[in-house]
């Protein structure tokens, strides 16, 4: 049925500040027959290179809120990101919410240390970044089946690995980008620490 077709699907998560070989990024998954979630401007930016892409908004039901602070932080995406898949009980749960299974979660993080730099800057809360580690932290914390890509330099060990595994990835790359993310957004935290200690 409809619920069935929705789950088997690939879904790539993409939301990323740095847009650096996006095309290529989208071109490589299109390949392996995934298919896009995105929202704001990456999702505008997927869409204008040719690339479908959902919105998470329209998944979700639930508009982006507050000038986009309140965009993927929804329980429908983290339940597709923190269910364990071969869990009898998780599986009948996740089907029951008719929502994509989320394979990929490809996000880079407000780059706050690059504006903190700045001599003047208003507006440098903004630039802490609060959706982005949720995400990647969810998506690490169950890697066993999904993977995690925090680093654009990333990408071409992601298509490798994918093309190695006839569209897949293994677990061990998996677990390696989970630890990758966990260590990025630890010196992230630090960097933001510091700099409310300083203020």
């Amino acid at each position: 049925m409809v619920v069935r077709k929705n789950i088997e699907k690939k879904f790539a998560l993409i939301s990323v500040f740095d847009k650096t070989n996006l095309k290529q990024l989208c071109s490589n998954l299109e390949k392996y027959n995934f298919n896009f979630i995105s929202s704001g401007s990456t999702g505008d930016k997927i869409r204008s290179m040719g690339f479908k892409c959902i919105d998470v908004s329209k998944l979700t039901k639930f508009k982006e809120m507050f000038g986009g602070r309140v965009k993927t932080l929804n329980p429908l995406i983290y339940s597709s990101l923190l269910y364990v898949r071969n869990d009898p009980i998780h599986k009948k749960q996740f089907e029951s919410l008719d929502f994509p299974k989320i394979d990929v979660v490809i996000v880079n993080l407000y780059p706050f240390k690059k504006f903190l730099n700045k001599k003047e800057n208003k507006n440098l809360i903004e630039m802490i970044d609060i959706g982005g580690p949720s995400l990647l932290r969810a998506a690490s914390k169950n890697y066993k089946y999904i993977t995690p890509i925090i680093n654009p330099k990333d990408y071409s060990k992601l298509i490798k690995n994918l093309e190695k595994n006839n569209g897949e990835t293994d677990f061990y790359f998996r677990k390696k980008m989970s630890s990758k993310v966990f260590k990025e957004t630890s010196k992230y935290d630090k960097i933001i620490y510091n700099w409310l200690n300083e203020k």
